[in-house]
């Protein structure tokens, strides 16, 4: 079930949010305050550790470990001076959250930004965007004490305004992964949408905390936190880079690409079409679920870019949608010569990854499922 993941998230903190209505301000204070900021630090440090350890020169695994790092450096401080210097980490007399929390809870919602933006766009975030990005929160605080009007509602909600940018992102980098690849369950972006929807309950939390004076208000974001920085770290550690792939066949030989931003018609087009159309008929190379872009420069004379627009110019569709309709037409064909066969062994010959995404494939481009196609055609 796709949306399972998003239900079960939502239900999680909905009912943490109405239970800790009921948790005692001293209870709170004295015990599970300093008990789930000591396991946050724990878990920060230890995914940091782990990510570091297994970065393998991976850009996009050390902006997460150094996310963490810093939260759990943040959490830290805020323990110390709990445990210590008897300083409370939330003043839960206090009706709203103080200013110093509002700040740090923007620098720590952005801080969390930070792996998705790296993810689809990478090498984007440097340390001048990233100044640019942070420095309206330092404004809208310094207005805040300037002038009588409150802004802590907009300071509370400036994280969700980079939001759009980073879903324009999401979309180009499912372009290019398209374009690119053949097989897309590895490293596509449904796990950054997921991501992005457990930061934006961390987002709601927060504001709820912005705008409540419950006594255990920061019950829910303290444990969600602690169960996203898990599950995160747990799946950053075993997702491709699949930036990291493309540039690991150039250092193995492909040329640089050039930039070309439109195919030239040429007769040389249909000469090539008409070669490529051969090649993937008789060598059949789209059964190999790792088949990739780069790979027809084993049959046409041309770099990564200008592949990726002569398959736009040639057949109208990513590279992505050209190999699976090859892949749909070769289990159609096994199935009406083959009608025993089953569905997960036909989606295994034809390349796809999972009976899943052939079905999924097979219903995108047919209109209609597998089963429903092979029993039209098999009535008996």
């Amino acid at each position: 079930m796709k949306q399972g993941f998003f239900i079960i998230t939502t239900v999680c903190v909905a009912l943490s949010l109405w239970l800790s209505r009921y948790i005692p301000a001293g209870a709170f204070e004295e015990i599970l305050s300093p008990l789930l900021f000591t396991t946050t630090v724990t878990v920060a440090f230890f995914g940091s550790f782990l990510v570091f350890k297994h970065a393998d020169g991976l850009r996009i695994r050390r902006v997460w470990g150094w996310t963490l790092l810093i939260w759990g450096l943040i959490d830290f401080i805020y323990l110390a001076g709990d445990l210590f210097a008897r300083s409370q980490v939330m003043d839960m007399s206090a009706q709203h959250i103080t200013t110093i929390e509002l700040l740090l809870g923007n620098l720590l919602g952005w801080l969390l930004l930070m792996y998705p933006t790296e993810v689809v766009r990478p090498g984007w975030l440097t340390f001048r965007t990233g100044l640019w990005q942070v420095l309206p929160i330092y404004v809208l605080v310094g207005l805040d004490y300037l002038i009588p009007l409150s802004l802590r509602p907009l300071i509370a909600l400036y994280p969700f305004a980079l939001i759009p940018l980073l879903i324009t992102h999401i979309r180009t980098y499912k372009n290019w992964c398209e374009e690119n690849f053949s097989t897309l369950d590895a490293f596509d972006a449904q796990w950054i949408v997921h991501y992005l929807w457990m930061v934006a309950l961390v987002g709601v939390n927060y504001i709820f905390i912005c705008v409540t004076h419950a006594p255990a208000r920061g019950f829910t974001q303290l444990w969600f936190t602690i169960a996203m920085f898990a599950y995160s770290t747990e799946q950053i550690l075993y997702r491709k880079d699949p930036w990291e792939m493309v540039r690991g066949r150039e250092k193995a030989g492909e040329p640089a690409p050039e930039a070309i931003t439109e195919p030239a018609l040429s007769p040389e087009n249909s000469e090539f079409r008409q070669k490529l159309d051969r090649w993937m008929e008789e060598e059949k190379p789209y059964v190999n679920p790792a088949f990739q872009l780069s790979d027809l420069g084993a049959v046409l004379p041309m770099n990564r870019t200008y592949l990726s627009h002569f398959i736009k110019a040639e057949y109208g569709c990513t590279f992505y949608q050209f190999v699976n309709r090859y892949r749909v037409a070769e289990a159609k064909r096994l199935k009406l010569e083959q009608p025993d066969l089953k569905m997960d062994e036909i989606a295994a010959r034809c390349g796809f990854s999972s009976r899943t995404v052939f079905s999924n494939v097979f219903t995108r481009e047919e209109g209609v499922s597998p089963r429903e196609w092979f029993k039209k055609c098999n009535p008996a």
